[in-house]
This record gives structure tokens, sequence and C-alpha cells, in this order.
């Protein structure tokens, strides 16, 4: 069986060593030794001056919203895992969907504005696939209009705009480090912005808002995340070169094999390098689609529609009167191809014969 994703795991022995220094210590959570470890690595990693580990994604972006006191609406794209919008619901906010840019699937810049209303807050922004967003022009609609923005960078990890961290575009940007994706902590997410005033509100936000052992500085939730996870993000970045690597010859395999594919690409941002989280396509049809994603589940090989469908009508707790025609079109064609360190160059070329059977016959 081909899954459309695989967790990478490092060395047995890797993380059992920093499993030995848990037990001795006994310091299982609360931000123990390594989760502090893991920051400190990270920052280095991602040239970062401030960064927050937290429970996940999802927990980050409510944060977020938490920390810049949003009310009212918040525009966001209608393209994204639903915990970019079910966030917003969470914490008593109403998105409003902006539609997306038919060549890089994120929010349309274009159209930010016209969705303006007196009762907008701030944008909440997908970098889809860690596709960047157009990060300069949200940044002066944005000033234009006293708004605050947060990047959901959940698929991003790594990614740079002109040697920069992806990171540090936005008042707030959060990244999930969930098994899937290219670099994990098993469950986990950052949490990362250039104030050091709001990186220290979000810091009481993420222990239950504690000022030490007997005051409170804020409302807080249960932000942390464990010892246990950490240690696997500890380990997992002993790999991160070699993970990309892999991806990186993964991703030129399935490009050079469905060439003669009906399906184009995303559009990368001119100034920015792939990090080969996902192998997105776009058929020129839905039913081609279809026939392939039934084919290949023959050969128990399984791809995911991500995303799919649109989040603007299909969550029974937003009301949207909204049409988005670009990302309604989108959604239904849109198709994820596996991709993962395990995956073999002679998989993706049996994958992409299989795909490429089905279209020309």
């Amino acid at each position: 069986m081909i899954p459309v994703t695989k967790p990478f795991l490092p060395s047995q022995q890797v993380y059992q060593h920093y499993l030995e220094g848990i037990w001795k210590r006994q310091w299982l959570t609360n931000m123990g030794p390594l989760a502090n470890d893991l920051e400190m690595r990270l920052k280095d990693h991602l040239n970062l001056n401030h960064l927050l580990f937290v429970t996940n994604g999802t927990v980050a972006i409510q944060m977020a919203i938490k920390a810049l006191e949003l009310r009212g609406e918040i525009i966001t794209t209608p393209f994204s895992f639903v915990a970019t919008t079910s966030s917003i619901v969470w914490e008593n906010c109403h998105p409003v969907f902006v539609d997306i840019d038919k060549d890089s699937l994120n929010i349309d810049a274009e159209k930010i504005e016209a969705a303006i209303t007196d009762k907008t807050s701030a944008i909440l922004a997908t970098h889809v696939y860690g596709n960047p967003c157009d990060v300069e022009k949200i940044e002066k609609i944005a000033q234009r209009h006293h708004l605050k923005v947060i990047y959901d960078a959940a698929h991003a990890f790594g990614v740079e705009i002109n040697g920069k961290s992806i990171f540090e575009f936005g008042d707030i940007s959060t990244c999930s480090l969930h098994a899937t994706k290219l670099y994990h902590s098993t469950e986990g997410g950052l949490i990362v912005t250039k104030d050091p005033d709001l990186l220290k509100k979000l810091a009481y936000i993420r222990n239950f808002g504690f000022d030490g052992p007997e005051n409170f500085a804020e409302l807080g939730i249960n932000g942390k995340n464990s010892e246990f996870h950490a240690a696997m993000g500890l380990a997992n970045l002993k790999y991160i070169d070699s993970i990309h690597k892999k991806r990186k010859e993964l991703t030129k395999e399935y490009d050079e094999k469905l060439r003669n594919l009906k399906a184009v690409r995303p559009v990368w941002h001119k100034h920015s390098e792939n990090n080969y989280s996902y192998y997105p396509v776009i058929f020129e049809s839905e039913e081609l689609m279809l026939k392939i994603i039934e084919h290949l589940k023959l050969h128990e090989i399984f791809t995911r529609r991500y995303f799919y469908p649109s989040l603007s009508h299909s969550l029974p707790y937003v009301k949207s009167d909204s049409y988005l025609p670009v990302t309604e079109d989108i959604a239904k064609r849109v198709l994820c191809l596996p991709l993962y360190y395990d995956l073999t160059l002679e998989e993706v070329d049996m994958i992409s014969r299989l795909m490429l059977r089905i279209q020309n016959n």
C-alpha cells in the first residue's frame, strides 16, 4: 500500500537517547529542558529571534487571535485546512472569505480590500502547501486599514522569501509540527512574532496566564507541549537536510514523469524556493481526476483531495453568502499525490504510469 503521506521517523537509538534523559529527570511536561532546547535550536535553524513551541498548530492560531485581542470580522481564505476557519469561530470572531488566486492558490490580495468593513480587525492568510502569500501587498493593505495580520504557515517550515524566514511576516505566524508534516514533533506547533512584548504575552497565554507560582498576568490556556514531543522534534531536526533533499528528488521525478499529464502545478512565489511539503496537481477536469483516484485505489495507492470541499459552504457553523468562483473550481480539480521520505523513485514512476494510462485510454 502507498498512502498519501507517512511520518518520518528518526533512528530509534537517537530518540532513545532523549528518552533516557526524560526518565532520569522525571520532568515530563511544563516546558522542560528538551522543550526549551528545541526552541533554541529551531530559532538557530530558522534564523529567528523569537519562537514558542506549543501544543499544535490549531492552538497556535487560537493563541494568536487571543493575543492580538481580535474582534468582529477576520478576512481569510476558504482554501485551507478547516482549523484556519474553525479557530476564528472558536475565538468568537466571524470569518469573511475572499477568493483565491488561480495560480498560487493563496488568498487573492487584489480582492482583500473589497471585503474590508468597519468590523474588520485582521487578515488571516494561509501559505497554501507552503507557497508564500503576497506578503508585501497584504502588509500594505493591513497598514492602510490598521489591521492585524496572522499567517497560517502550517505547511511552510523552512520556507524563505529572499533569504528571510516566512515566519517573520505578519504580526504573528503559526506552524504545525503534526506527524504528517515534513518536519514534525509527533504533535506540536510553533508561534512566531517579531514583537518581544507580544511574545511575552503569548508565553503567559501558553501557561494558563501564570506570572510566577501565585500570580496571573493574562487569561491563558494550557498550550504547552511535552518532553516526549520535544524529543521527537530534536531527533528529527538532525535529519531535516536529508528529508528536504529526498522530497526534492521525488518532486523532480514527478515533474519529469507527469510532464504530459493534463494538469498543472501551482505557481510558486518567484522569490522563494519550494520546501516540497506536498505534491498538488490541478487537473483539466474533475472527471479525469476522479477516474485517476479510483484507478490508483485499485492498486492500493491513496491520494487526497486537499483541500476539498471549499470551507465557504461546507461548515455548519459558518454562514457565508459569498460565491467564490476560483476557489470552487480549483477545489473540485486539485489532488495531492503521495509524497514522503520513504517513498521511492520507482514508486513515483509506477504512480505516474498508472495516472497516464487512465488519461490516455
